[in-house]
């Protein structure tokens, strides 16, 4: 019976992508390469291929968001046909919504309303749905249970002080073996990767969200400030000096080989762990992201994922929101989700049997993920890129030892106001 309603579901997904098969056209697709993206792209695009009778041929991307874009924009100012679909961050609608085909009245409003309303929100441009929510994400700690246990830890973290206090003791006592062992592990690179977790960072600690939802300034401010001062106490103490230099692969390689108690990073990383060739395979825990201590702390995962858009540019239009429709359909992402722990955007998925037994925490923590904190894309609009390398720009000085907390805000404030000029 579940593999005929799996037929079903599969057979209806298809028939509301559309029927683009009778020129047997090639569709090329823009897809990520990190943890087991590539793989489920590719094998999404075959089982569409197959049963439309079209082809797929897969454009491998830059692991980087910021290498992805740079490029994505020199393709897309090119007008170029290369691409027909592409693989869009959730904060890149506002930049690049021009090069896009508007999705409203293209793909049923029936099927627009079973996507999360705010994922919806955030591919909508003025009147123009620019892409369909794909995958979300929200960032996460990882932990290691069998750890936690050994030195007498009952249950994760929950603010950051206890997360530097369990990490030190841990540490401390696996090192006396194992000197490769840190206690916790980040993305530190500067680049889209720290934006996001630092904005965590300071969220968490009541320090505002950078850019209001009004477009004012906020980061100069006391909370923010101690946010990134305390992050820079675990470079060289809980985490290693090349933390700085990690992007999620680095720190999931560390973690997934045995060698951290505690990292953050993305859902797509629990299938991973639990893979044959892992070796803390059966010992990891998920949680939310600590939260400081100051008042109007609170727990904060930067909100993550990606979308999927058809180029105004591609000479396949109709056979590319075919592709787009199913892939992003709910027989895709259930495969996605059960395979590779990526997050449905169809609030269905959630409750969904198979789905919440190859990811537990799917239930636990939904509310992180329908909840996360948005980079402020919306109200700094075109200038969006620019915001966030300053941002990362200044963190990055801040863990490298360069600045500290309370100049780097004050100086970013200003960097921000001459970026914002007469305005966003």
């Amino acid at each position: 019976m579940k593999k005929a309603l799996t037929l079903l579901t599969l057979t209806a997904s298809l028939v509301a992508a559309g029927n683009a098969h009778a020129a047997g056209v090639t569709v090329t697709i823009a897809c990520g390469a990190v943890g087991q993206e590539l793989e489920l792209c590719k094998a999404g695009g075959e089982r569409w291929a197959k049963a439309t009778g079209n082809t797929v041929k897969v454009f491998e991307s830059p692991n980087l968001t910021n290498d992805r874009l740079g490029l994505y924009q020199q393709q897309l100012a090119a007008k170029s046909s290369d691409i027909d679909v592409y693989q869009l961050d959730v904060v890149w609608p506002g930049q690049l919504a021009q090069h896009f085909v508007d999705l409203n009245g293209k793909v049923p409003a029936a099927t627009i309303k079973t996507y999360f309303p705010g994922m919806v929100a955030a591919d909508t441009v003025g009147n123009k749905l620019v892409a369909l929510p794909w995958f979300t994400d929200g960032g996460l700690l990882y932990y290691r249970t069998d750890m936690l246990k050994k030195y007498g830890f009952t249950k994760a973290p929950t603010t950051w002080a206890e997360l530097s206090t369990m990490a030190t003791k841990i540490q401390a006592g696996e090192q006396a073996k194992n000197k490769q062992f840190v206690g916790y592990v980040f993305q530190g690179k500067d680049y889209e990767g720290l934006t996001c977790d630092a904005l965590e960072w300071v969220v968490s600690n009541g320090g505002g969200t950078i850019v209001d939802s009004s477009g004012k300034i906020t980061i100069n401010n006391p909370n923010a400030a101690k946010a990134l001062d305390t992050a820079a106490t675990w470079i060289k103490t809980i985490s290693p000096s090349g933390v700085t230099t990690y992007g999620e692969e680095e720190a999931r390689g560390i973690f997934q080989a045995g060698n951290a108690a505690f990292m953050r990073n993305w859902p797509y990383a629990w299938a991973l762990g639990q893979g044959a060739d892992s070796k803390v395979k059966g010992n990891i825990g998920v949680a939310p992201l600590p939260k400081g201590n100051a008042a109007g702390a609170k727990n904060a995962a930067a909100l993550g994922g990606w979308q999927l858009g058809v180029s105004m540019y591609s000479k396949n239009q109709e056979a590319a929101l075919s592709l787009v429709t199913y892939l992003a359909g709910p027989a895709e992402q259930k495969i996605r989700a059960v395979t590779g722990g990526y997050n449905p955007t169809l609030p269905a998925l959630y409750k969904d049997a198979d789905v919440l037994k190859a990811n537990p925490f799917f239930g636990s923590l939904y509310s992180v993920f329908t909840g996360a904190a948005a980079r402020p894309s919306g109200p700094t609009g075109v200038k969006y890129n620019q915001v966030s390398q300053a941002f990362s720009g200044a963190v990055h000085d801040v863990l490298t030892g360069k600045s500290d907390g309370t100049k780097a805000v004050a100086g970013l404030a200003t960097t921000l106001a001459k970026i914002k000029g007469t305005g966003w």
